[in-house]
């Protein structure tokens, strides 16, 4: 579409100025803010200190695979050099240079005089902090990154590919947590520019469909739990378009059987897709739309192996959240929902009956202002009084005539169905409440 609409190759354009943000530029600096903060630092040294990590001066981490070494630009410091790489969308660099600036800045708050700390200690914590992670601490983590690339590619093309299949498939959801997962987009890369493709992100996608599958098995087992189906139901949606994060942390890590179960599946639907071959032009589309990431002839099989990730992880769910109860803990967790529902409304309706109204039209004054003695001393309980506009009294609430006035009709009792007692008096003797009253009710 890109290639031949400029409209659509402008809406690419301008859309990834959002994905850039969030994935290139916002996972260092979040995680350094939310270290920082956490940890009891400075938040914005953390800020500072992951934009240095992703700064336009640097060596983007997407293609440090691509210029060979001698490429890479360096700082010269005379008796040695260090690589200006950036740590785009990395997680470990980022959590250990965050960790070691809250450390210094602590330190340096320890032992630093109060009046020139202002100065002293941002500086000193932020410098050194800055050094560790680009100089120590930075390289530490992209060789753990490079380790893992060069067991994947080894697994990848080597003679014991299905059984690397099948690990590489139970594990990449656990990377997925950690943020490694970004690291596998060098080998892909270095793949495709290789051998014109790529065998490995088509088990990354393979993965993501099957986390979905286990969110669409909690689904199923939830199906009588609204407040649990207002999170499995986007997280199932995001997974099977390629994003597994919020079904990861929302749903299956954190009832950790479906997680488990997805693992299996996605390393079966990997022996499938390593034993036939099944290959990927580009990177980027991941889950059922990853089938357009494919090369034509790898097509067919790419559905059957999302056949296996898609039936796999789901039957397994379900059998194991029969077992575990699931599905009777999401029932009960529903009628207790209904219950606290209809006490809800029954508490509602109790209060709507027992609302009071004017029971005469006039002009409300206090009890003080009657002055009988009794009535305005609260002698019998608290109250109001009314100036009378009109001769009609009527029943300020739902409830039942029990005492009545049988001579002078002055005065009328009501018992409201929660056992409260109303007294509706008239001082001046000369009220007949009881046809009124009676018409009232």
């Amino acid at each position: 579409m890109v290639e031949t609409s400029q409209f659509w190759a402008g809406i690419d354009h301008f859309l990834w100025l959002i994905g850039e943000a969030v994935f290139h530029v916002g996972i260092p600096v979040g995680i350094c803010w939310s270290v920082v903060r956490k940890m009891g630092g400075t938040p914005i040294l953390g800020i500072i200190l992951g934009l240095t990590l992703v700064s336009g001066q640097l060596l983007n981490a997407y293609a440090v695979a691509t210029p060979p070494p001698e490429q890479i630009p360096h700082w010269d410091f005379g008796g040695f050099t260090v690589d200006m790489i950036g740590y785009q969308a990395q997680v470990l660099p980022a959590i250990l240079a965050a960790l070691t600036l809250v450390y210094l800045e602590k330190f340096f708050r320890s032992i630093v005089p109060a009046v020139i700390s202002m100065i002293v200690v941002p500086f000193c914590s932020l410098v050194l902090a800055v050094m560790a992670a680009h100089f120590v601490l930075g390289p530490i983590g992209w060789k753990i990154g490079s380790a893992i690339s060069s067991v994947v590619y080894s697994g990848i093309t080597g003679d014991l590919r299905v059984i690397f299949g099948a690990i590489f498939g139970f594990v990449y959801a656990p990377l997925v947590i950690t943020g490694l997962h970004h690291m596998t987009n060098a080998i892909d890369l270095q793949l495709i520019a290789d051998y014109h493709g790529t065998m490995l992100w088509p088990m990354i996608a393979l993965s993501n469909i099957a986390q979905g599958s286990a969110v669409l098995a909690m689904i199923y087992l939830q199906r009588k739990n609204a407040a649990a189906q207002e999170v499995n139901v986007p997280a199932w949606v995001s997974c099977y378009l390629g994003v597994t994060e919020p079904a990861i942390f929302g749903v299956t890590l954190k009832n950790f059987f479906p997680f488990i179960c997805a693992m299996t599946g996605s390393a079966c639907a990997a022996i499938v897709c390593v034993s036939t071959g099944t290959t990927a032009n580009a990177i980027g589309v991941g889950g059922i739309p990853g089938i357009l990431s494919m090369q034509a002839t790898s097509m067919p099989t790419f559905a059957l192996s999302m056949l296996v990730a898609i039936v796999v992880p789901f039957i397994l769910t379900v059998i194991v959240g029969k077992r575990k109860g699931v599905d009777k803990a999401a029932e009960a967790a529903q009628i207790e929902a209904d219950a606290e529902a209809v006490n809800e409304q029954a508490a509602a309706n109790l209060e709507s009956e027992h609302e009071f109204k004017a029971y005469l039209d006039g002009e409300v004054i206090s009890l003080k202002e009657v002055g009988d003695g009794v009535f305005s001393e609260k002698m019998v309980g608290d109250g109001l009084a009314i100036k009378p506009a009109n001769e009609t009294v009527c029943a300020p609430v739902s409830g039942k005539v029990t005492v009545l006035m049988e001579d002078s009709k002055h005065a009328v009792g009501m018992t409201l169905s929660n056992g409260v007692e109303i007294l509706i008096n008239s001082p001046l003797h000369t009220r007949d409440f009881s046809r009124e009253l009676s018409g009232a009710l």
